[in-house]
């Protein structure tokens, strides 16, 4: 932690971000990061529900599989309008009102998806709902990330997001009972009601970003208090100056993705994030079509095809410490591993047995991956310009997303057999592979050694300012 003394007013300067790095990770955080994942786990469970509900509601609207694609890349289409405009929109007013009211517009959204009974309206509903949804993975993913200490920022910005994929697994399981029982309308007024229940909640007990409003010079007396909670033992000045020892980057955020050496790490991001998301929502959308047509029924191919989100929460936990020390290098790893596991589903797929071991091993790789990817790019990107950087990220991503439904359906409708459609959503994982193995060759990315090379005293300086202030 820096201290340091003022200029003019004499009183200590405390570095945010700094102060944060060197002191433990405690029960705040954990709530926070308990309080994020909570949003990702009802923005994954409506993200997947279409996927789920996509074998009765075809058969209920006599529509092909081909005709399907569609519906699935309306909301996969805003999803990447949303990622693109809240990311930035959330650097200039602040994390927790962009995540607030994208809960509120996906939970509005999911609701009004229970009462269409035209392709026409399905499609405009899961457009508006995939705004909501793309405005609060970003940010969620910044809010946590600017919470937590760089040694250990990954491992928890990817347990955060396995809300993610919990809530989609679970809802793949939900679906296999709320079906049968209630038909496909269901699954869509639970995912509705339970994010406007989470809206007065997240009112309540969400902070703003601690580096966000040190960085922009607000409330700092907000700012000693968040930090207090962070650090319970360390007492504050009350003439405390805090500040983020970053540039301010004045101007269109877009535009510092691409300056001061960001730029080729920037494109190279966008490939890996653009690859694994075509192949994620290929994989989430069409396994259980996929399977129902090798003869699962409707509830057997929601659950098996919910293995590829189950695969993804225990590749987060697993791979977190993992990533924090080797970064890209593990996650081209991991992604290398990713196509075969995609190859083998296609193979695979008339053994129960063995095709749902071989969707929980992409699960692992491509969910993993992602997770993966979504914690180093915050950790990239400055504080001024890391919802940006996340979101346009996720937003080239969700181009991938949109594709790989389409892809599904183009080569599902041509009669392409199951080990052909496996085989050539391998390529995805391999495109993310190379394009992270590149990440890995730039300097500084490596790996390991960021938080080693940041280190410095903290038994004088957290000493300084618990004097100062008593």
């Amino acid at each position: 932690m820096t201290v340091s003394e003022g200029e003019a007013s004499g009183a200590l300067s405390i570095d945010v971000a700094d102060f944060i790095d060197h002191v433990p990770v405690g029960g705040f955080q954990i709530r926070l990061l308990l309080t994020c994942a909570a949003v990702l786990f009802l923005d994954g469970f409506d993200t997947q529900a279409i996927g789920y509900v996509a074998p009765v509601l075809a058969k209920e609207w006599s529509l092909t599989k081909g005709a399907l694609g569609p519906v699935f890349s309306a909301g996969l289409f805003g999803l990447m309008i949303g990622a693109l405009v809240f990311g930035p929109l959330a650097d200039r007013v602040g994390r927790t009102k962009i995540i607030i009211f994208s809960t509120l517009a996906f939970g509005i959204g999911a609701l009004a998806t229970a009462f269409v009974h035209d392709t026409g309206t399905l499609l405009a509903i899961r457009f508006l709902t995939g705004l909501g949804l793309g405005g609060a993975m970003p940010n969620a993913i910044a809010m946590t990330s600017e919470f937590n200490p760089q040694r250990r920022r990954a491992t928890m910005v990817m347990i955060m997001f396995c809300g993610f994929s919990v809530g989609a697994a679970l809802g793949g399981l939900l679906a296999a009972w709320l079906i049968p029982q209630f038909g496909w309308r269901s699954v869509f007024v639970v995912g509705g009601i339970a994010p406007l229940i989470m809206v007065p909640i997240l009112a309540r007990r969400l902070p703003e970003s601690v580096r966000f409003l040190a960085a922009h010079g607000r409330a700092p007396a907000r700012v000693a208090q968040l930090l207090k909670q962070v650090s319970p033992r360390t007492v504050f000045s009350p003439d405390a100056q805090f500040v983020v020892r970053e540039a301010q980057l004045s101007g269109l955020p877009l535009l510092h993705l691409f300056r001061e050496g960001r730029t080729p790490v920037t494109l190279l991001l966008w490939v890996v994030f653009f690859m694994s998301l075509l192949d994620l929502f290929f994989l989430a959308n069409w396994l259980p079509t996929i399977l129902n047509d090798l003869g699962a029924s409707v509830s057997e191919s929601a659950a098996i095809g919910s293995m590829l989100q189950v695969g993804g929460v225990v590749g987060a936990f697993a791979l977190g410490s993992i990533i924090d020390r080797f970064s890209f290098r593990a996650l081209a790893l991991v992604y290398f591993v990713a196509v075969f596991a995609v190859g083998a589903i296609g193979q695979f797929g008339h053994s129960v047995v063995l095709v749902t071991l071989a969707i929980f091993a992409a699960g692992f790789c491509i969910v993993g991956g992602q997770i993966a990817a979504n914690a180093l790019a915050a950790g990239f990107y400055p504080t001024s310009v890391r919802a940006t950087g996340v979101g346009w990220a996720l937003g080239i991503g969700r181009v991938g997303s949109i594709i790989g439904p389409l892809v599904g359906g183009v080569l599902l409708g041509g009669k392409w057999s199951t080990a052909a459609v496996f085989l050539t959503a391998a390529v995805a994982a391999l495109c993310a592979a190379l394009a992270a193995f590149a990440l890995s060759r730039l300097a500084g990315m490596g790996g390991g050694t960021a938080a080693a090379a940041q280190a410095s005293s903290i038994g004088a300086t957290l000493k300084a300012a618990t004097t100062a202030g008593t």
